[in-house]
């Protein structure tokens, strides 16, 4: 297990080792141990996987968000496919506020990326029948539940789609600017 810090502190791509011969791969895509040494911080409990598949390439989902006091930290992958992750800082006093990072994953890669709680979360397939799989540290809630405009040009986002070629919910395409978007997070440094 390695991991690679990113250019936001707390964001964190972890690179789980893959074992292979003629019969394919075995791979520990988590160990709580492992990845306690590798950087996941001890406050992080999981207690829910979640499994999307989207079938078309350029499917968009985001960008999401979980606020207080069911907000998630998040450990994404792909099963199938390849995404464009992306992880936007909404830390009210962060110094990294508004920026983004992204990160592709895919099945080929292996990687996983930490979404801490306080950013919001998004990504777009690079493959048709892509499969992510997250796990989460709170559980659900629809009251806490929110959005920001995926291609809002206030967050300088390259998504490498179109938005009139983004496939897109309902939801993710009348989600409020990042202008409108008042954070619940808090920096805490």
């Amino acid at each position: 297990m390695r991991s690679v810090r990113t250019a936001i502190e707390d964001v964190l791509i972890f690179e789980p080792t893959r074992h292979g011969d003629e019969r394919g791969f075995f791979s520990e895509v988590f160990n709580l141990y492992a990845f306690r040494r590798a950087g996941l911080p001890e406050s992080i409990e999981f207690v829910q996987d979640n499994h999307s598949l989207s079938a078309e390439q350029g499917t968009v989902r985001g960008l999401h968000y979980q606020a207080p006091p069911h907000a998630q930290n998040k450990l994404v992958r792909v099963a199938h496919g390849a995404i464009l992750d992306v992880v936007v800082d909404v830390r009210k006093g962060s110094p990294t506020y508004g920026e983004h990072v992204r990160v592709e994953l895919s099945r080929d890669n292996w990687r996983q990326v930490l979404v801490p709680a306080g950013f919001l979360h998004g990504f777009v397939t690079l493959a048709p029948n892509t499969e992510v799989l997250y796990k989460v540290d709170a559980y659900f809630s629809r009251e806490c539940d929110g959005s920001v405009r995926w291609n809002d040009p206030a967050l300088g986002i390259d998504w490498g789609v179109d938005a009139d070629q983004a496939v897109i919910s309902r939801k993710d395409r009348e989600a409020p600017s990042f202008a409108d978007f008042d954070s619940p997070f808090a920096y805490d440094r």
